[in-house]
């Protein structure tokens, strides 16, 4: 007989158009599973019966949770984010579906074994994914890399990226005689100016957000990061607490190596997807601007890439800096070159 008090754990197995709500006790017993359209309404109504004694839930962290994680802890629901990465199905199943797969997050949840995954704030997050997810600039490059080849087809000639910068929409017709070449020019001129409008509106809007969160500007004492860097090294940390460690970040940032190694030779790759791809990206672009505009770091990535080569180098520097950066955020901090390069500091220029 079912206790009145009795505490219950959810989990629900979210898909692009339905749910499966799985509901377990404290002991593990199913107490019973719902499918549901993806709809908040409808998820509350068929929880709210159990809300005095829901002691926790859990969700599959996939493409749409947004909806369903922030609708519900606004409403008081206690829920987590499982990590889809780190989750393993018991290998000898015979037989597998959404419902099983629901009350396997309650179990995890339950046996307070399940792999969680961070929950961004809901506030910041638009804007996060607003500079994560504009692909204006990818849409502005293929523009002027068609341009260009365009030119060099037709003409023999190279065009300096500079000059097409600076070009008019009315200027590109006068590089051609041909009237089909002419409209396709300026019409891609039109459109280059018109995601460059577009580029300058989003960065505003999330450098004005970036501002406000005080890591943004110490984060730009770090060589080679600047105005976009920083504000996509801001955002996509969120909340620096969350790394115990220099190392954790770093591996988080995808700056760290993945073999799998056993009585000295490699076993295997682990994986290497598992982190933060933006902040990858970040780390690494900052560590090319980094090695030609810092004294330091151009040093230590010269003697690095003497040592192992071009590509190494860069990733290993690209790591160094992130490892700046968490004590950077961590410890409110600015950076000093002398702490990341101490080798170097007791050289001669």
């Amino acid at each position: 007989m079912r206790r009145p008090t009795e505490k219950v754990i959810a989990g629900i197995d979210l898909h692009n158009n339905n749910l499966v709500i799985g509901l377990i006790n404290q002991d593990g017993k199913r107490l019973g599973h719902q499918k549901l359209d993806c709809d908040l309404e409808a998820v509350v109504r068929f929880l709210k019966p159990f809300k005095s004694r829901l002691q926790s839930m859990a969700v599959e962290s996939t493409f749409n949770w947004y909806w369903l994680v922030d609708g519900l802890r606004a409403q008081g629901y206690p829920i987590d984010l499982a990590n889809p990465a780190q989750i393993k199905q018991y290998s000898g199943l015979k037989h597998s579906d959404d419902t099983s797969d629901a009350f396997h997050l309650a179990e995890l949840q339950r046996l307070k074994i399940l792999p969680k995954a961070h929950i961004y704030n809901a506030q910041l997050r638009p804007v996060r994914d607003l500079l994560r997810r504009t692909n204006l600039v990818h849409q502005r490059i293929a523009l002027l890399l068609s341009f260009k080849s365009l030119y060099a087809r037709t003409t023999g000639r190279t065009l300096p990226l500079s000059e097409l910068k600076a070009m008019e929409p009315a200027d590109g017709p006068k590089l051609y005689e041909h009237p089909a070449n002419q409209l396709i020019a300026q019409v891609q001129l039109e459109q280059i100016e018109a995601l460059d409008r577009g580029i300058l509106r989003v960065e505003k809007a999330v450098l004005k957000c970036a501002r406000e969160i005080p890591l943004y500007e110490k984060l730009l004492t770090i060589p080679g990061v600047g105005k976009i860097l920083g504000m996509t090294i801001t955002l996509e940390v969120g909340e620096i607490a969350r790394f115990k460690t220099d190392g954790d970040f770093a591996s988080y940032c995808r700056a760290v190596d993945s073999r799998r190694l056993s009585n000295g030779k490699q076993k295997g790759e682990n994986n290497q997807k598992c982190g933060n791809k933006y902040l990858s990206w970040a780390f690494v672009e900052a560590a090319n601007f980094a090695r030609r505009g810092d004294e330091s770091c151009r040093r230590w990535y010269d003697r690095k890439a003497a040592k192992t080569s071009p590509v190494i180098a860069t990733k290993a520097l690209a790591c160094k800096l992130s490892k700046a950066a968490w004590h950077i955020m961590a410890h409110q901090t600015e950076y000093d070159a002398k702490r990341m390069f101490p080798e170097l500091a007791m050289q001669p220029t």
